[in-house]
């Protein structure tokens, strides 16, 4: 499906859902004053007027425009917004004498504001009809919060509108990486005045800084992600939107927005900029390192394990480590054979496991006979490559708040097997990306950069020991095999923990080559057992990740527009909204 067919069947209103959405406005219990803040400086006159007429579309009607001229030498600039001043009583200008850049003019527009919320908008972007109803509504329904931001895409000189970012729910390591937040950004205009507005010297990154800033005194709870497209963001030559490369000044800002953000945090981390136009945070292991205990299941495969320990040897940097080998049962004898070599070293214990063979319990076994204060969840058919994994698994797994952190894993044929786990795909929870070019930048580079997500695969899984213990581990009795490393972090979940995956932990993972497929009819109905488990704890959590978007796809592994996105329109009462399903062929 193209952006335009998706645009035509799911972005584009009737006079109807007009009619319905100002109906649903005139039932709100609280209207609060929108203020739209825009600062200006020789805008071209097509695009200034497109801006005002943008805002002055709006269904929501409690809206002001505070715009902040920032001394433009174009005569026309001023004719124009005095033509509206007069125009529109909700419209508030002020003339800076002094040219002072974005953030001043910023600060000028925020003057001006007499709402409870600030809205920003660009001189030259446009906001749909829509866009300031869908903030209302949010703040209708949970009036606690601070920060909003929406979906958006761009839009070119002809007015075309084109790449769109669906965005993931409050994701607070990726925003490390990329203002993922960007447009459409509401704050609370007592907020934003409390810590100054925005800061002049950070020009081109300006609102970024702003968000980490107010990010730093609000809890997640407070930030509000609307899944809806409410900004086109214009596409012109000399444009961010056209190339983040028209302005590398920006970048300068960015990077030095990210390290106050370490520095007011107290967090430790070298800040980097990374594919191309984003960041990455190195972060510090703790000192001294941490012992971290290795836990490697496994039965027979004498090849694969061997090329596990040698890998692991050979190829981790991390100075404290111990690995422990879990023998299921083994009966090969050159893999006891190996099991009696390797158990001499002084790094390595093999510990035996004498019952059927249960993922689970395997881990949990070997996780209490573990010394380490981490615990490293391996497969036996994974391979490392980088030197550095286990530093960068360790650096992240050891900052406050963090749960489980993942790796990035590939396919012998150079391909990604492992990029963080999705809640629904495929059916409980699948793999993005699975089979993608190594290399790949991803969705909006996903694939580069360090987030958060809902889950991730157990098969290079590190996680703070003490934090294994308070959850109980992995769930022996309902999920011997599948689903219970998504179990397991959507419990870390519950506990008000951020599980991570991180880019730059790389390694191989010869997946499956052990057990095998799901070939027989016992396997099958302990696959469906597992299944239906899954949906009977989780599946209020499966229908929605916040680490993903609803309108992405569930059904491959791409994230594609999806077909039918996964909302409620809230301008539709509930029999529109059952009328709508069952035309639709849905059901309610």
């Amino acid at each position: 499906m193209t952006y335009e067919q998706w645009i035509a069947l799911h972005d584009t209103f009737s006079a109807e859902d007009q009619r319905a959405i100002q109906k649903h406005i005139s039932a709100f219990g609280s209207r609060p004053l929108l203020s739209v803040l825009m600062p200006t400086y020789n805008t071209p006159e097509r695009w200034l007027r497109r801006a005002i007429e943008s805002v002055r579309r709006q269904l929501y009607p409690f809206w002001e425009l505070c715009i902040a001229d920032d001394a433009s030498t174009d005569p026309h600039v001023r004719a124009v917004l005095e033509e509206y001043r007069h125009l529109d009583h909700r419209m508030h200008v002020i003339y800076r004498e002094l040219n002072g850049h974005i953030s001043a003019a910023s600060n000028s527009a925020l003057g001006l504001a007499s709402g409870e919320f600030v809205v920003f908008l660009d001189h030259d972007d446009e906001m749909p009809d829509h866009a300031l109803y869908m903030v209302a509504n949010a703040l209708n329904d949970n009036s606690e919060l601070d920060l909003l931001y929406s979906d958006e895409d761009k839009i070119d000189e002809s007015n075309r509108r084109y790449g769109p970012h669906f965005k993931p729910d409050w994701n607070p390591d990726l925003v490390n990486g990329q203002n993922m937040v960007n447009h459409l950004c509401v704050y609370r205009t007592a907020l934003v005045r409390s810590l100054g507005g925005l800061r002049e010297g950070y020009e081109g990154a300006q609102d970024w800084d702003l968000l980490l800033r107010i990010s730093e005194c609000i809890p997640a709870s407070r930030i509000c992600h609307i899944p809806y497209v409410l900004y086109h963001w214009r596409a012109v030559s000399g444009s961010t939107a056209a190339t983040a490369n028209e302005k590398p000044y920006a970048f300068q800002a960015a990077a030095k927005g990210l390290r106050d953000h370490l520095e007011r945090t107290g967090q430790q981390g070298l800040v980097f900029r990374t594919a191309g136009e984003y960041f990455r945070i190195k972060r510090v292991t703790p000192s001294p390192a941490p012992l971290v205990s290795i836990v490697i299941p496994t039965r027979n495969g004498l090849h694969l394990l061997r090329r596990c320990i040698d890998s692991l040897r050979k190829r981790t940097r991390y100075p404290r480590y111990e690995i422990l080998i879990v023998d299921n049962q083994s009966d090969d004898p050159k893999t006891l054979g190996y099991l009696e070599q390797v158990s001499r070293a002084e790094d390595t214990r093999v510990l035996r496991f004498d019952f059927p063979f249960n993922y689970s319990a395997l881990n949990n076994f070997a996780a209490r006979e573990s010394r380490g204060a981490y615990l490293c969840l391996m497969n036996n058919d994974i391979e490392t490559i980088s030197e550095d994994w286990l530093d960068e698994m360790v650096g992240q797994a050891a900052r406050p708040g963090i749960g489980a952190v993942g790796a990035k894993l590939y396919y012998p044929n150079e391909t990604i097997q492992h990029a963080g786990v999705i809640l629904g795909l495929g059916g409980i929870a699948g793999h993005p990306y699975s089979g993608t070019e190594r290399h790949s930048f991803g969705y909006m580079a996903r694939l580069m950069l360090v987030q958060n997500v809902s889950a991730v695969t157990a098969a290079c899984l590190v996680v703070r020991k003490d934090i294994f213990e308070e959850v109980k581990g992995l769930d022996e009795v309902n999920l011997t095999i599948a689903f219970n490393d998504v179990d397991f972090c959507l419990r870390l979940l519950e506990r008000g923990y951020r599980n991570l995956w991180t880019p730059y932990a790389e390694l191989y993972h010869h997946e499956s080559a052990t057990r095998g497929p799901e070939d027989t009819r016992e396997k099958q109905l302990r696959f469906q057992r597992e299944v239906a488990y899954m949906e009977a704890r989780w599946g209020h959590v499966l229908e929605y990740d916040p680490a993903h978007n609803v309108n992405l796809t569930l059904e491959n592994s791409w994230p594609n527009l999806a077909s039918r996105p996964r909302k409620t329109k809230p301008w539709c009462s509930q029999g529109d909204r059952i009328r709508r399903k069952h035309s639709a062929g849905i059901n309610p």
